[in-house]
């Protein structure tokens, strides 16, 4: 027989492990590199970016820096994923 009490706690009990593992998530660091560590883009498993580097030689050429950025965001996106 369907109990509502039963159900009720057990959507509580759900939903705490829903937000503990959105914490865990956060705590979840990924990293995407792209021409050869040119680029390096890392995020958390809730997809904020939390750090970039971008190597001196590329600032001087912006179709291959925006290429290999496109590139490394979308490798990231993927590993978000």
């Amino acid at each position: 027989m369907f109990d509502p009490n039963q159900f009720g706690a057990m959507l509580g009990s759900m939903q705490d492990s829903i937000k503990e593992l959105e914490e865990q998530n956060k705590q979840t660091i990924l990293t995407a590199k792209s021409g050869g560590g040119l680029v390096s883009i890392s995020c958390n498993g809730s997809g904020e970016v939390i750090d970039m580097s971008i190597d001196d030689s590329l600032l001087e050429d912006k179709e291959s820096l925006q290429i290999l950025l496109i590139s490394a965001f979308n490798d990231l996106r993927k590993s978000v994923e």
